[in-house]
């Protein structure tokens, strides 16, 4: 069951930015989203917030200049997934720009596991480094920079993730580490580390370093920060979007990296009419899919791969790496669903399953699309070592996941060796014969802070759409705006008639729908069965290309019959 709502307009926002200058629709869908005046929507450069709010970034920059002065070697410890890869090609490209001498590693997830630990630092001492610098990972690395400094070896740790209870003995930029007056909480760990170079080019100016030369132009990596904060699916606020549109932009005009133009070609998307879809639904998983089934090390090359040549070659075993990772995923998820048909999800507030042949790289997106199916918070679990299980969790909107773990970890010591992650995501790592004990605990905790409403799954939608304003304009217009994740696309709810109907590639509906006189084409994504004459439809407004000719076109979400 769903239940439709419209969202909210505050009438003095929407008055305020139609005396902007803006069309009353679009002044609507953006009051809607939070917007009350035109300068939010101001997505050049200089909006963005000034790096002298993130805490500790100005000794960090001093920190990073004395080493650059100095020769000094730098080690990037990344993560593993999309954000972690693009904020390490960020760091090594960036730091290069400015000078530096760097390198990275990045861990193996089935080897080593997540963050900076004593392993990774062990690891890392055998390349000699100066500084370990963590890009999107290090804040609960008490551990790893206790073993790095008993070496003798510096860490600074960038990073976006809540903090624990107990901070690592070291400089630490974060947007969410206590004291910190940056105003946007939602920066991924690949805009930390832009930040962090911003500041560092500064600290170098102001040392006279570019005095008789050329500055470096930090802009030439803002495709990667683009790509990473789609990818790790952070807010969308107004900073981010500014640092996302940027990097469209360099994409759309042929300026992006070769390791990013190769995954658009391997993809079969159109650089030149990039948008957030591309980021988020196409390239980041072939991205992704390096650190789910082999070694993130591969992704991290593309990025930073030179030549056409290297590129190509790269993003062709990505994109075949992705297909295997289809390919496991669908297997794991059929077997979820096996499991989940001998009871009835309603009758769950959480969904947390575990099989000892399940594949480690993949649990989060079969928890992803389970709590899309059940709107549920779904916890998957696959074997690690020893003896351990490691699970990787979504959840639903009103139910944090990482407090819900701490507070299961709270009532029951012991019982989770570890956690972390956000609002909706997190990953735990448990004993194998403890998992019953916390599916019990963890579901005692959801009856808690959840209640049925929680459990309906609620469409947004922007209401109705005048029939006039149906048209291919507004299908562009909708087109050139940053979209995502905390601002959402619009989307509209109207009653249509079906004039007709068809199933095309085996398994989409075309159709033929007609309102107020006119008539529309649109199309329903993975469902082949009829529809009846009338329905009661939640869509986009899209402008679909095909053949070198702009048509308007309408995504149903979602209907039920009149």
């Amino acid at each position: 069951m769903s239940r439709i709502l419209t969202r909210s307009v505050p009438d003095a926002a929407h008055r305020a930015l139609v005396d902007e200058g803006l069309s009353p629709l679009m002044a609507r869908l953006y009051a809607a989203r939070g917007i009350g005046t035109a300068c939010e929507l101001d997505y050049t450069l200089r909006a963005l917030i000034p790096f002298g709010y993130l805490k500790n970034i100005g000794p960090m920059a001093c920190r990073l200049a004395d080493a650059v002065e100095k020769g000094e070697r730098i080690l990037v410890v990344a993560d593993y997934d999309a954000d972690g890869a693009t904020a390490c090609a960020v760091a090594v490209k960036g730091l290069g720009m400015l000078g530096a001498r760097v390198d990275f590693i990045v861990p193996n997830r089935f080897e080593y596991g997540y963050g900076l630990t004593p392993e990774i630092v062990e690891l890392a001492a055998q390349a000699h480094p100066d500084l370990i610098l963590t890009v999107d990972n290090g804040i609960a690395s008490v551990a790893g920079v206790d073993a790095a400094r008993a070496r003798g070896i510096e860490v600074l740790i960038t990073d976006h993730h809540l903090p624990g209870d107990l901070l690592p003995d070291a400089l630490i930029v974060n947007p969410n580490q206590p004291g910190c007056d940056f105003p946007s909480k939602c920066l991924a760990g690949v805009g930390v580390m832009f930040y962090v170079l911003m500041a560092l080019r500064a600290e170098q100016r102001s040392r006279g370093t570019y005095r008789e030369r050329p500055e470096p132009n930090l802009g030439e990596l803002l495709d990667y920060v683009a790509l990473g904060t789609v990818a790790d699916v952070v807010r969308l606020d107004q900073n981010n979007r500014i640092l996302v549109e940027n990097g469209l932009k360099r994409m759309r005009a042929g300026r992006m990296a070769p390791g990013i133009a190769a995954l658009f070609q391997v993809a079969g998307r159109a650089p030149h009419k990039a948008n957030t879809f591309d980021l988020g639904f196409t390239l980041g998983p072939r991205l992704n899919a390096a650190g789910r089934l082999d070694d993130m090390s591969l992704g991290i090359a593309c990025l930073l791969a030179t030549s056409d040549t290297q590129a190509e070659a790269l993003a062709q075993e990505l994109d075949r790496l992705n297909r295997e990772r289809r390919s496991i995923e669908q297997g794991m998820q059929d077997e979820a669903l096996a499991v989940l048909s001998t009871f009835d999800p309603a009758d769950r507030y959480t969904l947390s399953l575990y099989r000892d042949d399940w594949h480690q790289g993949v649990v989060g997106i079969v928890a992803s699309r389970l709590k899309e199916r059940f709107h549920r918070p779904a916890i998957v679990f696959a074997p690690g070592d020893c003896g351990e299980i490691k699970g990787s969790g979504r959840s639903i909107p009103g139910f944090h996941l990482r407090d819900a773990l701490d507070l299961v970890s709270k009532r029951h010591p012991g019982l989770i060796q570890k956690f972390g992650g956000h609002a909706m995501a997190a990953g735990l790592t448990l004993a194998e014969v403890a998992f019953q004990d916390f599916q019990q605990a963890f579901e005692r905790v959801a009856r808690e802070l959840l209640d049925a409403r929680a459990l309906t799954r609620t469409i947004e939608t922007d209401g109705s759409l005048p029939g006039r304003e149906l048209h291919l304009a507004l299908a562009e217009t909708l087109a050139g705006e940053v979209w995502g994740q905390g601002f959402p696309p619009p989307c509209f709810h109207d009653v249509f008639d079906v004039i007709s109907q068809r199933v095309v590639g085996g398994k989409h509906l075309k159709l033929r729908l007609a309102r107020e006189g006119a008539e529309f084409d649109a199309m329903l994504f993975n469902q082949s069965d009829w529809l009846p004459d009338r329905i009661d439809a939640v869509y986009q407004v899209v402008a679909n290309e095909w053949q070198g000719r702009k048509e308007l076109q309408l995504y149903l979400q979602h209907w039920t019959a009149c």
